[in-house]
């Protein structure tokens, strides 16, 4: 079998094993749908109010977008990774043609689908319920698809580290979330940097959903100040989305 063929069963597995557990699937679209339901429909923003949520609708968008291309990948790759080792799947994939690199892609790739079509439904529930102005046209549209293609497969990377070097499920959910408040929150998603002391503004860079941040609000905010274009911020996505994919493809369980 080829590697595509490898790839495309190990896909078609994960796909199947994710749609089997319906309660992922239920909490996986139903979690971000919520957040923009509790921010977007019941705090609203205030645009000349002051405080969070001072900024125009449109503004938030990264923000939202973030919760899915965040918290989703980490957790369930994360878990996968987990899940696999604490059963001794590894050491039953050695037996088989299919690499390590080879099964985190097919695992990205489902994350990819999954996380993509949530990012969809979010976005025209944003513009449903918080009344964002967001315009897109179809050049628009494939850079903000690629960003959060870059995104997903960014921190499915995470999740495998997550999932390679926490001792339990458990301790993947409370790694992740570990990880991913904080980003959620100082990443110029939700909190603008002018609310932030001024000594912390420049650890944002460090964030890699920063750039993210920057990308999608570039793409649909009229009134963003681009520190970055959308294409260096894409940039450095894709640098850190294949870095950190090579890292999380070592780091998953060998039998060597």
């Amino acid at each position: 079998m080829s590697r595509l063929g490898r790839v495309r069963a190990s896909f078609v597995a994960a796909w199947h094993s994710f749609l089997r557990r319906r309660t992922a699937v239920f909490f996986t679209f139903l979690f971000p749908l919520l957040i923009v339901l509790i921010f977007g429909a019941l705090v609203q923003t205030q645009p000349t109010g002051g405080g969070l949520f001072a900024e125009p609708a449109a503004y938030y968008v990264p923000g939202y977008l973030a919760v899915v291309v965040l918290f989703t990948p980490l957790s369930r790759v994360g878990s996968e990774v987990a899940r696999h080792r604490d059963d001794n799947r590894f050491e039953k994939l050695a037996t088989t043609p299919l690499t390590r690199p080879e099964w985190l892609l097919a695992q990205t790739l489902v994350n990819v689908v999954v996380i993509g079509l949530a990012a969809l439904l979010l976005l025209v529930l944003i513009v449903l319920v918080t009344g964002a102005n967001v315009v897109l046209s179809g050049a628009i549209a494939v850079l903000l698809a690629v960003a959060v293609v870059l995104a997903v497969g960014m921190f499915c990377a995470v999740g495998a580290l997550l999932g390679a070097l926490a001792d339990s499920q458990d301790g993947v959910i409370a790694a992740s979330n570990a990880l991913a408040i904080p980003l959620l929150f100082l990443s110029e998603t939700f909190v603008p940097p002018s609310m932030l002391p001024a000594w912390f503004r420049p650890a944002m860079w460090l964030s890699p959903l920063t750039y993210f941040s920057r990308a999608v609000r570039e793409l649909t905010y009229a009134g963003s100040d681009p520190a970055w274009s959308v294409t260096a911020n894409l940039g450095v996505l894709a640098t850190l989305a294949v870095v950190l994919f090579l890292l999380g493809a070592y780091a998953l369980p060998r039998t060597d």
